[in-house]
């Protein structure tokens, strides 16, 4: 499947989603069928709001907004686990938290843009800040 046209941010959540697919293979087997379960899901979630972020340009500062907190409760739950020592190295744990603050500064970037524009859209010049 050709992805190239596709926005940097949906690369970006497809790998956040085979990396956690890939950690979680090696979690301890105690937490695997419950963090890890929560993890592969939470990911999975994040990229499905990536996709309708994209496809679906009349809701798309709707869907950047749930993105973001989606984003946010990924990450919960991956701190969580590494809490619990869920994780067989640091890091493994470091390598997806990496990932997962790039993915929160795209789609915070993404949002930015989104809501500007639609400022500018809605006034006819840019939105200004503190008034």
């Amino acid at each position: 499947q050709n992805i190239a046209h596709l926005p940097p941010i949906y690369r970006a959540a497809k790998n956040v989603v085979l990396l956690v697919e890939q950690t979680v293979r090696s979690v301890s087997r105690y937490h695997r069928y419950t963090l890890g379960t929560e993890l592969r899901q939470q990911a999975m979630q994040v990229f499905r709001l990536v996709h309708k972020a994209w496809r679906d340009k009349t809701n798309q500062s709707k869907h950047l907004k749930n993105l973001a907190w989606a984003i946010d409760d990924l990450k919960l739950t991956l701190q969580t686990a590494k809490e619990c020592h869920a994780f067989i190295s640091f890091a493994q744990f470091e390598h997806v938290a990496q990932e997962l603050r790039s993915l929160g500064k795209q789609c915070g970037g993404w949002l930015k843009a989104v809501l500007n524009s639609a400022g500018q859209n809605a006034q006819g010049h840019p939105e200004k800040e503190g008034g």
